[in-house]
Order: C-alpha cells, then structure tokens, then sequence
C-alpha cells in the first residue's frame, strides 16, 4: 500500500480527451518526464493507485495529455477527472540540485541556532514572487534561500536562521 508520506503532489487529472481514454493533467512538477517515469500515482476515493503510463505529450509547459495502461475508454477516462496526481518520492532524482517545492510539504522547520523545531510545513504559497512556507499552525515563513542553511531530504528537515522576531509576527 503506497503510504501518503512515500509521494508528493504534482497535479490533477482534468476532463478525458478523445474517446481512446486520454485525459489532461495538470501539473506544477514535471519531475515525471524528468527522470522518465513509468508511473503516477492517482488518489482515487482516498486511495493512492499506481497507474501506468502509456504515452503522453505536452499541450503547454502545464498541461499534459496522458494514456494510462488499461484505461482505453472515454468512461474510463471520465471517472478519473478531478483525481489528484502525485509522484513518489523515491523516484525523484537525488542527484539534481534543483528540488521542486512540492517535496517540502511535510518537512519540519529547524532553527538553525538553537536546534528548536519550529514546526511542519503543511502547504507552499507560491501564489507571489515572495514563497512562503506554510506551517501547520498557520504561520508563514519565508521561502528565501538566505533564511536557509541546510535541507536534509533523508531527515526532511529545513534547517533555516531566521531573522529574531519574526517567529512572534
């Protein structure tokens, strides 16, 4: 059973297209043609299924149609519309300096000084120039890469040496 904590979001399955069983993904992350994926994980009704990929090609640099294994209809196609997309994190390529900001969610935030956990990153605000972490009690931090000492992947911490005060904000 594929664990919440083993993948991240990277989009959403939109409407089918076509009646041989493509449907449009939406997608922040193309970690999937980065490291040239087999597969994509789907939530389908609160469950996460590993779904096959047959082919796929671009519509824009977000857009994707994509034929998954097995799904061959325009009904089939249909009752995976709205699913949320995720891929797994063991998958994604350790060697890349590049991290896509989705990995984060679920990473702790660690002070750099004093070692003190500040508390667990629950969404990203990426929304303006400015990102923002978004603590599961609802604070924001700042994304910004001089805040930021270390990520450890294999820990999923962030260790960052915040500005005194800002804590309190």
């Amino acid at each position: 059973m594929i664990r919440k904590e083993e993948v991240y979001k990277i989009g959403r399955l939109g409407k089918a297209h076509g009646v041989k069983g493509e449907v449009s993904f939406m997608f922040d992350d193309d970690v999937f043609d980065r490291v040239d994926a087999d597969y994509l994980v789907l939530d389908v009704d609160g469950i996460l299924v590993p779904f096959f990929i047959e082919e796929y090609r671009f519509r824009s640099d977000s857009t994707a149609l994509v034929k998954f294994e097995d799904v061959d209809t325009q009904e089939r196609a249909r009752e995976l519309t709205n699913c949320d997309v995720y891929f797994p994190l063991a998958l994604t390529d350790d060697d890349s300096e590049v991290i896509s900001l989705a990995v984060l969610v679920g990473f702790s935030i660690v002070d750099a000084q004093t070692g003190a956990v500040v508390g667990s990153i629950a969404d990203i605000d990426d929304s303006t120039a400015n990102i923002l972490f978004e603590l599961s009690d609802g604070r924001l931090i700042p994304a910004a890469d001089e805040f930021i000492s270390q990520i450890d992947k294999d820990k999923r911490q962030i260790s960052m040496r915040l500005p005194e005060g800002l804590l309190e904000l």
